[in-house]
């Protein structure tokens, strides 16, 4: 896969304005609504028990965030990841803080054990901790001395996933495996990037079912928008980033991506 295929999924997703079902945490339900219209995909955020398996039959892709965790939340989503196995449609799930508490470990390892998931995206210590090994996370926001690609390969084969590990190097492991090198640490000072990031993931694979193709395009292209809105906004300045990031997400093209997309085939 090179640059000219990340700029046609894109035009693909903005074509197609997929449907994504994100049952995601309360913190970055708006950065999320906001973030995906302005790339061109059509966001739902649903998730009563009542409803959530109905919406998820109807949607191109599920993401499930236990960013702010409920048993309410949790049973949710889980109705939810269910309903999408049974029609067949991509489930990606953030396991948001897993490792920091007991709570938020065990409820990742519920849904991937009552979920058929199709993309995990995390950092290295919350996938470290799904894949058995013990390591201590700090909040949301864990890390770790691991070696990402070799993580990322173990998780992908262990929990049957296309896995996903972001960092200052991006990595992707499934059907093909990938590197992604864009981007900016500017990302990390604003909170919902990374939740976003999922749902924008999420909405590649609605339109590409090779899953680590899609997650690969996607990461370039958010990487890419990333680092035009940095330019713009200056390093010092994550409020004004935050608005120019949904600028870019929605100005970047086809051109801009060919051009500065720096994935790499490993």
């Amino acid at each position: 896969m090179n640059n000219e295929y990340t700029a046609k999924l894109l035009e693909k997703v903005r074509k197609e304005k997929p449907l994504v079902h994100n049952l995601t945490n309360t913190v970055v339900t708006n950065f999320t609504a906001n973030g995906l219209l302005a790339l061109g995909a059509s966001p739902v955020m649903a998730d009563a028990v009542e409803e959530a398996a109905d919406m998820a039959r109807i949607a191109r892709a599920v993401v499930l965030n236990i960013g702010t965790l409920t048993s309410d939340k949790v049973d949710a989503m889980i109705l939810a990841g269910k309903a999408a196995n049974e029609k067949g449609i991509p489930v990606l799930f953030d396991p948001v803080g897993a490792g920091a508490t007991p709570y938020r470990t065990e409820s990742a390892q519920r849904i991937l054990s009552e979920v058929n998931v199709d993309i995990l995206r995390g950092n290295a210590g919350e996938i470290a901790v799904l894949c058995g090994r013990t390591i201590q996370v700090k909040g949301v926001d864990g890390g770790g001395n691991e070696d990402v690609r070799k993580l990322a390969k173990e998780a992908a084969a262990m929990l049957g996933v296309t896995c996903v590990i972001t960092g200052k190097e991006d990595v992707v492991f499934g059907q093909e495996a990938y590197t992604v090198r864009n981007g900016d640490p500017i990302l990390t000072r604003v909170t919902g990037t990374g939740c976003l990031l999922g749902s924008v993931i999420a909405s590649f694979c609605a339109v590409e079912r090779n899953y680590s193709k899609a997650a690969a395009a996607a990461l370039s292209f958010y990487g890419v928008a990333a680092e035009r809105a940095a330019a713009v906004s200056g390093l010092d300045q994550p409020g004004t980033f935050a608005v120019q990031f949904l600028n870019e997400l929605n100005r970047t093209g086809q051109e801009e991506v060919i051009q500065n997309g720096k994935m790499e085939v490993l």
